[in-house]
C-alpha cells in the first residue's frame, strides 16, 4: 500500500485576504498625501482601483464647480506609486514572507521614486467620487513606465489620464 504524497495545506482564505488588505493598508499609509486626499483602494485579488471620495477642499473652481487639477493629478501620480510598489511586495505577501502583524510604514520596502510625469486633463473632474486604476507598461530593477486613467461615471469616459516614469528602489542588502 503505497502512500500519497503530502502536500502542505493551504492556508485560510481569511489569512491570505488578511494579509493582502494589512500589506495595502501599510502601503498606503506610506504616502501621507493619500490620507490627506482621502484616497483608498479597493482590491480584488491583485488588481487595485483607487478611490478618491468627493470633499468639497478637492473643488478647485467653485463656479463650475470641478476639480483642482492639482488633485488630480496627485490622486493619478499616487495610484501609479502603489501599483508599483503593491505589485514589487506581491510576490512576499502571497509566499507569507510578509507577516501581517509586523507591517507599517517603517518596515515596508522604499516607494518609487518619481523622474517625471505628464498628465493629460481630458475634461472637467465632476463634484464626486473618482477612480483610477494603473497598468505597469513596463518595470525593471531600475526603472518603471506607469499609464494611468481616471474616470468618475464611467469607465469609457476618462476625465484624466497620465503617463509616468518612475526611478524603483535598489533592493536593501
Amino acid at each position: 500500500m503505497s502512500k500519497a504524497p503530502k502536500h502542505p495545506r493551504p492556508e485560510p482564505v481569511q489569512v491570505v485576504k488578511q494579509r493582502r488588505d494589512a500589506a495595502l493598508t501599510a502601503l498606503v499609509a506610506a504616502v501621507p498625501y493619500a490620507g490627506f486626499l482621502g484616497i483608498g483602494f479597493d482590491r480584488r485579488g491583485d488588481e487595485l482601483t483607487a478611490v478618491m471620495p468627493y470633499s468639497e477642499k478637492l473643488i478647485g473652481n467653485p463656479v463650475l464647480p470641478a476639480l483642482h487639477g492639482g488633485a488630480t493629478a496627485s490622486f493619478l501620480e499616487v495610484t501609479a506609486i502603489i501599483e508599483l510598489a503593491w505589485v514589487r511586495l506581491w510576490q512576499e505577501i502571497e509566499s507569507g514572507e510578509l507577516d501581517a502583524d509586523d507591517l507599517n510604514a517603517e518596515n515596508l520596502p522604499r516607494m518609487p521614486k518619481t523622474i517625471d510625469f505628464t498628465i493629460d486633463y481630458l475634461r472637467s473632474g465632476l463634484p464626486r467620487d473618482a477612480y483610477a486604476r494603473a497598468r505597469i507598461n513596463r518595470s525593471g530593477r531600475r526603472y518603471a513606465s506607469v499609464h494611468v486613467e481616471a474616470w468618475q461615471d464611467n469607465r469609457q469616459r476618462l476625465f484624466a489620464q497620465a503617463t509616468g516614469h518612475f526611478l524603483m528602489p535598489q533592493n536593501d542588502g
